[in-house]
């Protein structure tokens, strides 16, 4: 393979160039890694709502023309000037950054990391500018990642090294929903996460939701309930550790709502319960059907721009508490590769998300399958057209 370190490389993206319309595959130039950059060759993308999110416009920070894609594994290809953290040839997963300098970083309480969020949220590099070019233009980067490139440059502080031993069709979903929703049960719940025996309620049951399943089996949690439309999404949510499945649509007796059935289940309202839907009003009933005096409900689903959650001041002044997570705290750079380590020894399911495969001229196709109701997670082969 030609030594490529230092120059531009050509290779194959799927480039949104509007919004509400499909992406495209195009030869896009990436330029090399500046300081305290790494450039990766993807092997493997997830195709993830948020990204679906972004693509129909409704992202109050989308804009176009971009290369979208932020569950992605591969291997780096060349380092700029200061690196120290990867080198060249390392397995990695790109994920959300963490400096460890940085305010937020130092505090200990969260991991949103904010070194480059300005310029992440612009669709930049930390210095401004971009390493995409198409048709002589420049595009901008998606969530520091734009993991639907075959090639792609990233912060050095967002990218996370793995063993070389993990497969990359499995490790690149690490890189958002299985970990945000793992995180949210194990690490963000109460006090560094859900208390055994705790009765928990998990509102929608994809990818994100059946990972909070595992987290909340992981901590021992008593009732696991799981709420959904899709009456497909019972056989997933017990594989994975359910107690109960409860589909609003169809269980409820007349004149019942979700809130006052899971009451009921619970013998006063649940200890903890996860909106993974992204819906506002679900958010308001999953709060709602929290125990009165300790009940935590965590959000994870992201609303649409301007969307706002309201409930009665009272259910809050009553003990119950609301909070929400990003990547289900997970601190990239600290915390990802334990959980990759826990997938190897077959104590965390990655395996079992997957339903659907796409070659990278097929990544239209994976959006399809991602809004069917029988998928999970899709992954793209970025090498595969």
């Amino acid at each position: 393979m030609p030594d490529t370190t230092g120059k531009t490389i050509t290779c194959k993206a799927a480039v949104a160039w509007e919004a509400g319309k499909d992406l495209t595959i195009e030869d896009v130039e990436v330029g090399p890694p500046r300081a305290h950059e790494v450039r990766i060759e993807i092997y493997y993308t997830g195709v993830c709502h948020t990204d679906a999110y972004t693509l129909s416009g409704k992202d109050p920070e989308g804009a176009f023309p971009i290369v979208l894609g932020h569950e992605g594994a591969g291997i780096v290809e060349s380092i700029g000037e200061g690196v120290e953290s990867v080198k060249v040839g390392d397995h990695v997963v790109a994920f959300t950054p963490e400096c460890k300098e940085c305010k937020f970083c130092k505090s200990g309480k969260t991991n949103l990391c904010g070194k480059i969020r300005t310029t992440q949220g612009k669709g930049v590099m930390p210095d401004g500018t971009s390493r995409f070019k198409c048709k002589g233009k420049d595009l901008l980067h998606f969530m520091g990642t734009s993991t639907f490139s075959q090639f792609t440059v990233v912060a050095d502080i967002s990218v996370v090294p793995i063993t070389d031993k993990a497969p990359m069709d499995r490790t690149c979903l690490l890189g958002c929903g299985i970990t945000t929703g793992y995180g949210a049960a194990v690490i963000t719940a109460g006090h560094g996460g859900l208390e055994k025996g705790s009765n928990v309620a998990i509102f929608g049951a994809g990818c994100v939701g059946l990972s909070v399943i595992q987290g909340a089996v992981k901590n021992g949690a008593g009732k696991i309930i799981v709420v959904d439309v899709n009456e497909a999404k019972k056989s997933w949510a017990e594989k994975f550790g359910a107690t109960d499945f409860v589909n609003p649509a169809k269980d409820l007796k007349e004149g019942e709502n979700i809130t006052q059935r899971l009451v009921e289940m619970t013998d006063g309202g649940c200890d903890y319960t996860f909106d993974c839907t992204g819906n506002v009003h679900v958010m308001r009933s999953a709060l709602e059907a929290c125990h009165k005096g300790w009940g935590e409900s965590i959000i994870i689903g992201v609303a649409a721009a301007g969307q706002e959650i309201s409930t009665r001041p009272f259910q809050l002044v009553t003990g119950r508490r609301w909070k929400g997570c990003a990547f289900g705290g997970v601190k990239g750079r600290t915390q990802l590769s334990d959980l990759v380590q826990d997938y190897m020894d077959g104590k965390l399911k990655v395996d079992e998300f997957i339903t659907h495969r796409q070659p990278l001229s097929g990544i239209n196709q994976a959006f399809q399958d991602m809004k069917a109701g029988d998928c999970i997670r899709c992954v793209v082969d970025m090498r595969k057209l």
